[in-house]
């Protein structure tokens, strides 16, 4: 019996998940673990370097779920990171600690692998021919242009929840000014218009990842009646749902925001500006409706990894 563990250097989160590896190839999910360690946090403000408190935070993490996975015999580990170790300037110092601390060296993907592992983890577990696919993270988002189930364009873009947050202060106690919204629109308006493939031609579907979206979509279940908690894979909103959802939340002040999103009321900081790539998303393309994933990158490096061994 094989194990494959993942851990994964999100600029929001860090996330592990152990799988056991069959003899027919697949795999079968054993642990899976997340905790909010904020890597982007303070990065603007430290010259482009990652912040002391927010290595240690992630190291922290790496140490708790070191602990989860050696439980395993004959376990491998791979680790990953993105955005934020990607464009911080003492990414090596960083790679360094973690290395020190658990004995895993760190594949630092660039935007376009970050994509294609995206498209690659959701195609393989949704029914869809034809979408966008748009992975939200702290310090960047995933942009993919999905025909006949392959991937047609795609891009990563340096912006996300906790940077876009802290650029354009969305992250204030009371209600953010409708003017900081504006500003961190035309932002990220500014970057969709470098796209010439992201256009409204053709009405498409919006495959969604990433800790925003998913708080979205927990949202929605609560306000249908349906568990929080369960699987939402697959679950479905119509976009006019969603700007309507953005729009209350925009009108809120963090500790509205705080009790609304309930057990992730962590969140409450960066939620406005982890569903506005998502909004102005849809005005790009004029897309109806939305479909969670809840197999992303994670999933795609598990896909590769099967095909290859």
């Amino acid at each position: 019996m094989s194990y494959l563990a993942v851990i994964d250097l999100g600029s929001n989160s860090t996330r592990m998940v152990v799988e056991e590896l069959q003899a027919d190839g697949n795999f079968i999910e054993l642990r899976r673990r997340k905790l909010d360690t904020r890597l982007a946090e303070g990065m603007a403000e430290n010259d482009g370097e990652l912040t002391d408190a927010a290595m240690t935070r992630v190291v922290n993490a790496l140490l708790e779920f070191q602990q989860d996975y050696m439980m395993f015999d004959d376990v491998t580990v791979v680790g990953i990171a993105t955005a934020a170790v990607r464009e911080a300037e003492n990414q090596a110092v960083f790679l360094d600690k973690v290395f020190r601390a658990v004995g895993v060296e760190i594949r630092v993907l660039t935007g376009d692998q970050e994509a294609y592992y995206d498209y690659l983890g959701a195609a393989s577990a949704l029914d869809i021919t034809d979408a966008w696919l748009l992975d939200t993270g702290g310090a960047s988002v995933e942009l993919v242009g999905i025909e006949d189930r392959m991937a047609t364009n795609m891009m990563s873009l340096p912006f996300g929840a906790v940077n876009l947050s802290e650029k354009f202060k969305l992250n204030i106690e009371g209600v953010v000014s409708p003017e900081s919204i504006e500003k961190a629109a035309k932002y990220v308006n500014t970057q969709y218009a470098k796209l010439p493939w992201l256009d409204d031609t053709v009405t498409l579907p919006i495959i969604l990842l990433g800790g925003a979206n998913r708080s979205l979509a927990r949202l929605d279940r609560v306000k249908h009646g349906l568990p929080a908690d369960s699987d939402f894979h697959g679950y479905e909103m119509s976009t006019s749902a969603v700007v309507e959802t953005y729009h209350k939340l925009t009108m809120m002040t963090k500790a509205e925001r705080e009790e609304l999103l309930d057990l992730e009321a962590n969140r409450a900081d960066i939620i406005v500006s982890g569903l506005l790539p998502l909004i102005e998303l849809i005005k790009h393309t004029g897309a109806n409706k939305v479909i969670f994933s809840a197999s992303g990158v994670r999933e795609g490096l598990l896909q590769e990894y099967r095909m290859e061994n």
